[in-house]
């Protein structure tokens, strides 16, 4: 053992919780792998086994391996059983309460899985369990189909290799909010020990396996999402798109998808088609990383493609590369989401097929063109935190509100988006067909996806966005310091970043704008949570958030042209400014 070694020793908790596991009914697999820990690597050991591992924006999500602080087989059945627990107390009116269950192509994501569908059968509750990995909107979609009072599903999205999740729905089919999902931590929080937990054997009759009926439903559902089906149907082979899933869920679906919309000339990346939970071909499956999407970006050329689109593993985010006038082009979350935006309202306008009260939404994050575009429509456009569930929230109250809004499209810069309310969570099966679509009617005038990004900017104003993300380390010292950065920014602001002073300061902490000129306050109506964001002078708008699922401190910064600049020189003056604000917050949090 080395000197920095010895020099780490367990208390509190993580003593506690070690000495639990080695004492307790866990195999003798775990136990050997935490004495290994604690003999050669016991930083190691400490984080995982320092906390218990806590719901965030997307329900449970970590590293995989033994402990408290871990994705395994124990802290998915407590999860499950705190979830049991929570659903057996609810006053349902259907009997027997039913969970959907859903996973991706990760390691153990099929191991979790059927874990959590022994858990459910052995608590008296109905397990419908893909019988092949799924996409994360299909889960969301077949929790509503099947009437289910849940739905579970096994994935970490965008994670590297090493990470696993556990998202958890409700019977809407939008990720638990509060009080559900304080509810059910309290419930496997009165967890303590594995006699707790009963699990079925596979052949329990609770557990029931699901075919293709759910896959059937869902695409004939999106199929009628089409806003220029006849277009689609007859030229939509001129269009040439390369398709990469990943190495996920996406390749079960998304060329069906395309094939039902008219795209039939899609070509599959054949060495990112495998469902492989080892990512082998990309450091993190992640259509956000430019290095993730080089071999489609390869083929785009190599075939003189007009459109890359490539999805995550549980197939909810969507990158997409355009080739534009033979030179490459990456969208930006951002980007995406106004393409797609002023597509679906331009073309509803058009048709006169808009809704009464129509209504879009964001998160708070997403870019103010979003709502510019929206105001020319004339549709109304609400803002939610960060986080897919609270859009979702949104669709789920005005569906059952007479007086409810209309809901037409919702997306975040995170790279996703949803059309239409027949789920309530982000789909890139439906942003892949949407981008598709927008590429076709662009194509017929001899345009690029590029070219309809510039026509926004033209009509709308340069809108430039950046994110950063500052990474403190997956260790119990890394989230420390994460907290003390947020709260050393409340404690001592900044009046004003690159000379311009800040107008108004956002704090969802104490859900309170403040007028810097004059010192006072008004409500923000969101929920409470950890993000700033300053109004500049200038126009610019810089959040800053940590990430609820990760130890991250996520900086974003957006900065617009004035009216009547050229485009070019806006899009080129915009991103120097914008990249500027990123170095100056950075250096901010470094201190």
């Amino acid at each position: 053992m080395t000197s920095s070694q010895q020099a780490v020793s367990l208390d509190g908790t993580a003593k506690k919780n070690v000495e639990t596991w080695l004492a307790g009914n866990f195999d003798e697999e775990t136990k050997k792998q935490i004495r290994e820990l604690k003999d050669s690597r016991p930083e190691e050991l400490v984080n995982a086994f320092y906390t218990t591992l806590k719901f965030g924006t997307a329900g449970l999500r970590g590293l995989m391996g033994p402990g408290t602080n871990r994705m395994n087989i124990y802290t998915v059945r407590a999860a499950t059983q705190g979830l049991a627990n929570y659903l057996k107390k609810q006053s349902f009116t259907e009997s027997p309460i039913s969970v959907l269950i859903g996973y991706d192509s990760r390691l153990n994501s099929r191991l979790f899985a059927e874990e959590t569908a022994r858990v459910l059968a052995a608590c008296g509750i109905r397990a419908y369990i893909n019988e092949e990995l799924r996409p994360v909107p299909l889960v969301s979609f077949g929790t509503r189909l099947k009437h289910c009072q849940a739905g579970v599903m096994i994935t970490a999205s965008h994670n590297p290799k090493a990470y696993n999740g556990y998202k958890v729905y409700w019977g809407d089919g939008a990720q638990v909010l509060p009080p559900h999902d304080k509810g059910i931590i309290e419930e496997v929080e009165k967890i303590s020990e594995l006699d707790q937990i009963p699990v079925s054997d596979s052949d329990d009759p609770n557990i029931v396996w699901c075919g293709k009926d759910i896959d059937e439903a869902y695409l004939e559902t999106i199929e009628n999402l089409q806003h220029y089906e006849k277009d689609n149907q007859e030229q939509g082979d001129s269009l040439q798109i390369v398709y990469t899933s990943l190495h996920g869920t996406g390749i079960t679906i998304v060329p069906q998808a395309l094939a039902m919309w008219g795209f039939i000339n899609t070509h599959i990346l054949e060495s990112q088609s495998s469902t492989d939970g080892t990512f082998p071909t990309v450091a993190a499956p992640n259509p956000e990383n430019h290095e993730a999407l080089k071999l489609g970006i390869d083929s785009l050329v190599e075939k003189q493609a007009d459109i890359l689109i490539a999805t995550d593993p549980d197939t909810d985010r969507i990158g997409c590369v355009v080739n534009h006038n033979n030179q490459i082009n990456i969208l930006d979350g951002n980007e995406i989401a106004c393409i797609c935006l002023e597509h679906v309202l331009q073309a509803l306008s058009n048709q006169k097929k808009l809704p009464e009260r129509p209504a879009l939404v964001k998160t708070i994050v997403t870019t103010e063109l979003f709502k510019t575009i929206a105001d020319h429509y004339g549709v109304a456009c609400f803002d939610v935190l960060t986080g897919f569930k609270y859009i979702g929230q949104l669709i789920n109250e005005w569906e059952h509100d007479p007086e409810g809004y209309s809901y037409i499209f919702g997306g975040e810069e995170s790279y996703g988006y949803l059309l239409s309310d027949y789920a309530r969570d982000k789909d890139a099966v439906i942003a892949a067909c949407l981008l598709s679509e927008a590429a076709l009617q662009a194509k017929k005038e001899n345009k690029t996806l590029i070219d309809r990004l510039h026509d926004i900017y033209e009509k709308y104003g340069v809108y430039r966005s950046k994110l950063y993300s500052f990474n403190f380390g997956e260790t119990k010292e890394g989230r420390e310091k994460m907290e003390k950065s947020m709260e050393k920014l409340r404690l001592s602001a900044p009046e004003s970043l690159l000379g311009n002073k800040i107008e108004a300061v956002d704090d969802y902490l104490s859900s309170t704008k403040t007028r810097t000129d004059t010192g006072k306050t008004e409500k923000l109506e969101l929920p409470k949570s950890d993000v700033l964001v300053y109004w500049l002078s200038d126009g610019a708008k810089i959040t800053i958030r940590p990430s609820g699922t990760e130890p991250k401190v996520k900086i974003y910064t957006e900065v617009r042209s004035e009216d009547g600049s050229p485009v070019d020189l806006g899009i080129e003056h915009c991103d120097v400014i914008a990249g500027e604000y990123l170095e100056t917050v950075k250096n901010i949090l470094k201190k």
